[in-house]
């Protein structure tokens, strides 16, 4: 699947990076070159600089051929234009927009391009599945066509690496953590990070089973 991001902020990134791991092709746009600079060799993306809102940076960035966008600004009106360029201009088949603003929500629909509307404080894995179309978790973590899956397991309090740091845990070869979600907040996993009850880890395998994972953890 190709796939265009705009806004390159910790949410962009961190949907970015998830959908790169699981083998998708993605291009991450943002007008902050700071920003793009700071990313850079952190995550297998394209990272294109510019404002999304302008027809012939979309283009150049692949909205021809791209099977889904999706607009992660913290502009509501960036996200809408971005949208209706994509759906309009670009005729792709899948638009996903970030709303910001609660009081926003209701001009976000098929009127501006939109297909799936995500308020801001949605969880990382509920936002991937809105916006790729997904209809369950299951259908998520087999987004890749290429012996990739994406797993998720939550660390409960009964959890025996609860309090533990993420980088004590036996991972199965093949195996990385792609995200840690806490309190509905995308983070960047590190290995010094004390895993609490109630995070949502989403990680990447070639090799392991859903089983497997829920056995390092739980």
């Amino acid at each position: 699947m190709k796939v265009l991001i705009a806004g390159a902020g910790r949410l962009g990134a961190q949907i970015a990076q998830v959908l790169a791991a699981a083998r998708n092709e993605v291009t991450l746009i943002d007008a902050d070159d700071d920003r793009l600079a700071e990313l850079e060799g952190r995550i297998p993306v394209r990272l294109v600089a510019g404002d999304a809102c302008e027809p012939s940076l979309l283009e150049d960035a692949g909205a021809l051929t791209a099977d889904l966008v999706i607009a992660t600004t913290g502009d509501d009106e960036d996200n809408l234009v971005i949208s209706l360029l994509a759906k309009r201009q670009f005729s792709v088949p899948r638009v996903a927009a970030r709303v910001n603003d609660a009081e926003n929500a209701w001009l976000f629909d098929e009127r501006w391009g939109v297909d799936a509307s995500v308020p801001a404080a949605t969880p990382l894995i509920s936002l991937i599945e809105e916006a790729t179309g997904a209809t369950d978790t299951v259908a998520l973590l087999r987004l890749s066509k290429a012996g990739v899956d994406v797993i998720e397991t939550v660390i409960t309090p009964q959890s025996r690496t609860s309090g533990r740091p993420l980088g004590d845990v036996r991972l199965p070869e093949g195996t990385v953590v792609a995200t840690i979600v806490r309190d509905g907040q995308p983070t960047v996993p590190d290995p010094s990070t004390p895993l609490r009850p109630g995070d949502e880890l989403l990680l990447v395998s070639h090799t392991a089973t859903e089983q497997e994972i829920h056995a390092a953890f739980q």
